[in-house]
C-alpha cells in the first residue's frame, strides 16, 4: 500500500477534479504492475495497473490488488473501475480508504465481495485521506479544502507600511510554494494584492501539464482588464457588481466575471463563494492574499490549513498577516494544530491545520480494518 500511495503522489498535480489514486498489483509477493490515475477523462489507477499487468503477460487469478481508494462503481468520464477488477478476478483487493462520493460510498466494496473477491479495507487509511483531503472535503461538506499561504517576518509582518514585500522570504521558499500552487485546483487572491503587486499567480518552474484556475475576490470591481493575471489562461473574478463592458473585455482574455451575493457590508459572501466553488468541482483552494482577504476568510470560518513561510528577519511596523476583530480574551483564540516544520533555504515552512475541520472530515470516512 505504501507503493500504491507513492504511485498516487505521482499524479498529485494532474487528476483534478478526480482524486489522486494509486494501484499496485502483487503476485507471489512480487510487484508486477503499478498504475496512477490519469488526467480527468483518462484511465483510473486500477485500469492502468491492470493494463500493464496484462501487457506483461500475467494471469491475475492469484493476484492481490492494492488500491488507495475504493474502486468507483458508477459511470462518469470513464466506465466503473470495479467492473474492470471483477472481470480480472484477482484473489484479493486491499483498499486504503472508502470513497466519500455518494455515487460510490461502499458500493464498489460490496460489488467486489458479491463477486467472491476477498476485500480488506482500511490499510494506510489516514495517508490516503490526507492525499485527497480536498476531494473528501468537497464530497462530505460541499466545499473545497482551503490552504492559506503566508510569508512573513519573525514579528509577523508581510510587508513594510509602504506595502513593499519583495522579498521577505528567500528564493527557496518561493520555489517551494510553487508545489502547493500546482497541487491546487484554484489559486485565490484579493483585489488589494492584484493592485499592489500585479501578480501572475500561475505555476512556474514546476513541471505540470495542468495550470490551476486563478481567481480574484474583487467586491467593488476595481480590477483592470490589463492586469498581468489575464494572460489567456482561465481566470475567475468574483464580485458583487455587474459591468457588461468589463465582462466582455475579460471574456476576450478567457476570464469570467462572476457576480455573487454580498454580505451586509457589501463584500463578496465568502461562505457562499466556497460552496459555489464546491459545485464547480474545486477540491483544493490555495490562497495567496493580503491581510484583508486572509482575515475575512479566517473570520468566516473558511480556513482549513495554513502554510506559513517565516523569514529570520525583523521588520518592525508593517502590514500583518490578517486583519481581525479583537478578541475579548485568550479563551476565544482559535488554535491550529501543528503538522510539520521544515527548513527551506534560510526560512522555515510551517504547516498547520484546523484540527476540528480535519477530524470532522476524517470521521466521515473512517473505517476499521476489515
Amino acid at each position: 500500500m505504501q507503493q500504491a500511495l507513492q504511485a498516487a503522489r505521482t499524479a498529485l498535480y494532474v487528476t483534478s477534479p478526480n482524486p489522486r489514486v494509486g494501484c499496485v498489483i502483487v503476485i507471489d509477493n512480487t510487484v508486477v504492475a503499478t498504475g496512477a490515475t490519469q488526467p480527468a477523462g483518462g484511465a483510473h489507477a486500477e485500469v492502468m495497473a491492470l493494463r500493464a499487468a496484462r501487457q506483461a503477460g500475467y494471469s491475475l487469478a492469484q493476484a492481490t490488488v492494492y488500491v488507495t481508494l475504493e474502486p468507483c462503481s458508477h459511470y462518469g468520464r470513464t466506465p466503473p473501475c470495479v467492473q474492470a477488477l471483477i472481470q480480472a478476478r484477482p484473489k484479493a483487493v486491499v483498499i486504503a480508504m472508502a470513497d466519500p462520493n455518494p455515487q460510490v460510498a461502499g458500493q464498489g466494496i460490496a460489488a467486489l465481495k458479491q463477486a467472491g473477491i476477498e476485500v480488506l479495507v482500511g490499510i494506510e487509511q489516514e495517508a490516503a485521506f490526507e492525499l485527497n483531503i480536498g476531494f473528501v472535503a468537497r464530497m462530505v461538506r460541499g466545499r473545497p479544502w482551503l490552504w492559506l499561504k503566508t510569508a512573513s517576518s519573525l514579528d509577523g509582518q508581510t510587508a513594510l507600511t509602504s506595502g513593499q514585500s519583495k522579498w521577505i522570504t528567500g528564493p527557496e521558499a518561493r520555489q517551494d510554494g510553487q508545489h502547493f500552487r500546482a497541487r491546487s485546483c484554484l489559486v485565490l487572491t484579493g483585489i488589494g494584492t492584484c493592485l499592489a503587486d500585479n501578480p501572475l499567480l500561475n505555476v512556474r518552474d514546476i513541471p505540470t501539464s495542468r495550470q490551476p484556475i486563478r481567481a480574484v475576490v474583487d467586491s467593488q470591481l476595481r480590477i483592470s482588464p490589463d492586469a498581468a493575471l489575464f494572460n489567456g489562461d482561465p481566470v475567475w473574478v468574483f464580485t458583487t457588481q455587474s459591468n457588461a463592458q468589463l465582462a466582455a473585455q475579460l471574456a476576450d482574455k478567457n476570464a469570467q466575471l462572476i457576480t455573487l451575493p454580498a454580505t451586509p457590508d457589501g463584500q463578496v459572501d465568502l461562505v457562499y463563494l466556497m460552496h459555489w466553488l464546491g459545485k464547480q468541482q474545486i477540491n483544493e483552494v490555495h490562497t495567496e492574499a493580503g491581510a484583508q482577504l486572509n482575515g475575512a476568510l479566517w473570520q468566516a470560518g473558511q480556513v482549513d490549513a495554513i502554510l506559513s513561510y517565516i523569514a529570520p528577519v525583523v521588520l518592525g511596523p508593517g502590514r500583518p498577516l490578517m486583519y481581525l476583530d479583537p478578541l475579548p480574551d485568550l479563551a476565544h483564540a482559535r488554535r491550529m494544530e501543528m503538522v510539520e516544520t521544515q527548513l527551506v533555504g534560510a526560512d522555515v515552512r510551517i504547516q498547520m491545520r484546523h484540527a476540528q475541520h480535519w477530524q470532522q472530515l476524517y470521521t466521515q470516512i473512517q473505517i476499521e480494518e476489515q
